[in-house]
């Protein structure tokens, strides 16, 4: 305990501070909790008159900053009201607008300050919603004050005070140029509160603050509020990562650890401990880790629970809660139980039974009532949310998310469990960064709840500890600016500001600062680059000829055979299409490759024209779903025909078993010889090719000795060269890089008349400046052309879905279409896109994407009143049904860019009107209880 003398000086100084900061210790009084001294810091400044960038762990307290910004809005003073432009005006109240990235964040921001101040005092405006939008505290998405800002909206008067929450979004590459919009169009009067995740180059991003905002104090804390420690689970031993916090410091792993992690290596490579059976003969059998089932029964024996386990796959999740149901955990009691299905049935009212059917509600509310549930992008946004709502309560105990949940919403647990390190990002699978093992690891601990956090990382193989150790130890998370002007862009900020003045201002963004710092040492390593490619040119030289010639010729050789094996996979394909839109009910096929390989008989052919065939089929293995031309490596072949009962029942556990024991009957061989493979088609001999081979094996440094070490020297010199290459074209691009962009897009603007010669705005441009979505531009030339005129509103959906929607990953075929006005309409589209594109190619620019065709069907049947489970089943997806979360989301952008139709200026009233009637059509079922939620 502290002394008298401690006391009294303590006393003393907290007076003064009152004195000199009343607003703090007035808003101190109400928290309930002592601040912490990075809060005290950033909230002083705050009230001297100075920005704040503030950059905190997840959970440290962040936004009690920004409440504080709130309070100072809201208190006032008899000389801080904003005088009015007009002296015959009163002045006007200050004004706070609390901004945050996603609309589930604002609304739950929304309902936090509704309780503290009161709803008269509290507004929100989102995509879906607008309640009180001109009270005192406006809570809302970043777009939404974007787009106030280029429309000068009178809201903005007397606007004292920004917070931007999680300020650190603005290197999303989809999005992120909103927040460089925002903080460079702010007026000078108002004073911005950037609320960002621990970044490690916090100076560089508050020295460019201060370039555009003027005086911005950084207060940067990397102290958790809640201890977090790290482990690892090895088989069914669970070790911690570091032996204390100065192991941690230094990255020292627990000896331990390495110990056992490396004798269980050992014993793997040696083949100890392996199971009699098949495999048994191979070396070094396959690493079986801890059961899912069997870490969350851990995780609830040692009172670890609630917990995240992260899953980098969305089938992973699901499977995760099947296979815990399946080995009979119960995290729950009986009133537990009672509480989460009164709590569901409370909010799926409003959602038809024959939808919660098709949504596997009971499986799901089976996982609910047991305390397990998954959480991902797939599933429809009011189960996330009963899922978040759970979970926070401490109902659910064990949720198995991706890392979207990392994002965002506020939903801490006393463990973070990582199965694996490695992630798909949509193009490949790639390791972890620090910073978003950090960001999934933050979750560990919540403050005034848990003593202390766990991360427990699950170990295979692969992982090595000391790379655990290191993500875990490693503070480096840059903020990187993600910020390019675009079409609407431009002509808001020409009509805004003028030409000259907006390349001004692209040149103070953030993404121009760093680029201007970065220049320096792009041009180190081009000078070492080139001097290394001397090097390995020296190295590759030939006595016997010119190497350079000959390494050509084997490149030419290895792209051609690439080139001819790509035209056979295309061959192989369409082939497999056309025998699966052959088949009909009963045939019996061999499926050859993939999980599903062996004997099936046809239930439903499924040629319903949604794009390619997916027939629905019974595996002799009793499995029931539809396959796609990608399971056929192979033409289908007909083997035998069986009868399918009339009313056969794919549901049926027992149907499914006898009419799978008749396809085992039927004696065929179940893999046909042979193990899937890829058949071989016998082509005839590429005529350049050989001629290529004929010249290589001709050319003199063929026959020398030292030719392959030769060859790994070119290689590597041509890899540099390309990289070099790159740098040079970054290097050039960077000075002065995004007022260029500007410069090529006015220019295409205006040969497309959109902004005149004299550089104003023309009514295309106002009603361009309007379109706010990825593909502005080419929305913008549908309207002028009158592509969409015509439509019905369940046409006008489907048409106007392909300029929004973006598959997950890449499908090789195109996707079909409603035929008839549909068709037509987005074959102009497409039409119109070639124009653009050749335009932009023309002129440098980065492409506007192509229009992707695969949420046409699903929208247009849904527009159409048709069912979900048919609409789910009509998407164009490689893994089968459209999962009900995308198509929620897609639906909804598509609602948002109707929207944009039906206000805007430059399009007929006949148009406008039918875009209304599409959004109302939309909006029923899942999507009117989203809507509403």
């Amino acid at each position: 305990m502290s002394s008298p003398a401690e006391r009294y000086a303590a006393a003393r100084r907290r007076a003064a501070q009152a004195s000199q900061f009343p607003a703090l210790d007035e808003f101190a009084l109400d928290l309930g909790f002592d601040l912490d001294d990075f809060q005290r810091e950033a909230c002083q400044s705050l009230e001297r008159g100075s920005g704040v960038l503030v950059c905190a762990p997840t959970g440290a307290g962040k936004t009690v900053v920004g409440e504080f910004a709130v309070h100072l809005a809201l208190r006032g003073r008899p000389d801080d009201p904003v005088p009015a432009a007009d002296a015959s005006i009163p002045p006007v109240r200050r004004k706070c607008f609390y901004t945050t990235p996603i609309k589930a964040l604002s609304n739950q921001k929304y309902h936090d300050m509704v309780a503290r101040y009161g709803a008269e005092q509290v507004g929100l405006l989102t995509g879906d919603n607008a309640i009180n939008g001109d009270a005192p505290v406006v809570v809302m998405t970043t777009e939404v004050l974007r787009n106030m800002l280029y429309a000068g909206s009178s809201a903005l008067q007397g606007l004292a005070y920004v917070v931007m929450d999680e300020v650190h979004y603005l290197a999303d590459r989809f999005r992120g140029g909103v927040w460089e919009e925002v903080i460079i169009h702010l007026p000078a009067s108002v004073t911005l509160v950037s609320l960002s995740a621990t970044v490690s180059n916090a100076e560089e991003f508050a020295d460019w603050l201060v370039t555009v905002r003027g005086e911005t104090a950084v207060v940067v804390s990397e102290h958790r509020p809640v201890p977090l420690w790290q482990h690892m689970l090895v088989g069914k031993r669970m070790f911690d990562l570091f032996h204390d916090a100065d192991a941690a410091r230094k990255h020292d792993v627990h000896p331990e650890l390495l110990r056992y992690t490396r004798e269980t290596a050992r014993r793997l490579e040696l083949g100890e401990g392996r199971s009699a059976g098949p495999g048994a003969g191979r070396r070094g059998p396959r690493w079986r880790g801890p059961l899912r089932p069997d870490i969350v029964d851990r995780l609830d024996r040692e009172g670890l629970l609630p917990a995240i386990l992260f899953i980098f796959s969305r089938a992973g999740c699901a499977a995760a809660v099947q296979q815990c149901l399946a080995a009979g955990l119960r995290l729950t009691s009986p009133e537990e139980r009672t509480e989460i299905r009164r709590v569901v049935e409370s909010r799926v009212t409003a959602i038809p039974g024959e939808d919660l059917s098709v949504l596997g509600y009971w499986e799901w509310l089976d996982g609910l009532e047991r305390g397990l549930a998954a959480h991902h992008a797939g599933m429809l946004p009011v189960f996330k949310e009963i899922v978040e709502e759970l979970f926070v309560r401490g109902l659910v105990k064990a949720v198995f998310a991706t890392e979207t949940l990392a994002l965002g919403i506020n939903m801490p647990a006393r463990c973070v469990v990582l199965e694996r390190l490695v992630k798909y990002n949509g193009e490949a699978h790639v390791d972890l960064t620090p910073g978003e093992y950090t960001q999934l690891t933050g979750r560990a601990g919540r403050r005034g709840i848990d003593v202390e956090g766990h991360a427990v990382v699950v170990w295979s193989p692969e992982t090595d500890p000391r790379h655990v150790a290191g993500l875990a130890s490693t503070r480096t998370y840059p903020l990187r600016s993600s910020f390019r002007p675009s079409y609407n862009m431009a002509v808001n900020l020409v009509g805004t500001v003028g030409a000259e003045p907006a390349r001004a201002l692209l040149e103070s963004s953030f993404a121009q600062f760093q680029a201007d710092r970065s220049v320096v040492g792009l041009a180190r390593q081009v000078q070492r680059n080139t001097e290394t490619i001397e090097a390995y040119g020296a190295e590759a030289a030939c006595h016997h000829g010119d190497f350079d010639e000959y390494f050509a010729l084997r490149v030419a050789i290895a792209d051609r055979e690439k080139a001819i094996a790509r035209q056979g996979q295309t061959q192989r394909k369409a082939a497999a299409v056309a025998s699966l839109e052959r088949l009909r009910v009963g045939d019996v096929i061999r499926v050859p490759s993939g999980r599903r390989a062996g004997l099936a008989v046809v239930l439903d052919p499924a040629t319903g024209g949604f794009g390619e065939p997916r027939p629905l089929v019974l595996t002799q293995d009793r499995w029931a779903g539809r396959v796609s031309p990608g399971d056929f490596t192979t033409p289908a072949e007909v083997l035998a025909r069986i009868r399918v009962p009339k009313h056969f029942s794919h549901r049926s556990p027992g149907a499914r078993r006898d009419l799978a024991a008749e396809v085992s009957g039927l004696g065929l061989d179940r893999h046909g010889g042979r193990r899937g493979g890829r058949s071989r088609q016998v082509t005839g001999e590429d005529h350049r090719l050989t001629q290529l081979r004929s010249e290589l094996r001709n050319h003199p440094c063929h026959a020398c000795p030292e030719r392959e070490d030769h060859a790994r020297w070119a290689e590597r010199r041509r890899r540099l060269e390309r990289d070099t290459e790159e740098l040079r074209e970054r290097v050039s691009g960077r000075t002065g890089s995004l007022a260029r962009t500007f410069d090529r897009i006015v220019a295409l603007l205006t040969e497309r008349g959109y902004l005149a010669r004299d550089g104003a705005v023309t009514d295309a441009g106002r009603m361009l400046g309007r379109i706010w979505t990825e593909a502005d531009l080419l929305v913008a030339e549908c309207l002028r052309r009158g592509v969409w005129n015509g439509l019905s509103p369940s046409e006008l959906a489907a048409a106007v879905s392909v300029v929004v929607f973006e598959a997950r990953r890449d499908v090789d075929e195109r996707a079909s279409l409603p035929r008839g006005p549909v068709a037509d309409a987005v074959e102009e589209t497409l039409k119109l896109w070639g124009e653009i594109e050749a335009d932009e190619a023309a002129r440098g620019l980065t492409a506007t994407r192509e229009p992707d065709l695969g949420f046409a069907w699903p929208v247009y049947r849904w527009a159409r009143g048709e069912a979900l489970a048919k609409v789910l089943g009509s998407g164009h997806e490689i893994d089968g049904e459209m999962p009900a979360g995308d198509f929620v989301r897609w639906a909804r952008q598509v609602v948002d860019l109707l929207g944009q139709i039906s206000d805007s200026g430059g399009v007929s009233p006949e148009l406008r009107s039918t875009a209304r009637q599409a959004i109302a059509a939309i909006n029923r079922g899942v999507l009117a209880y989203h809507t509403s939620a």
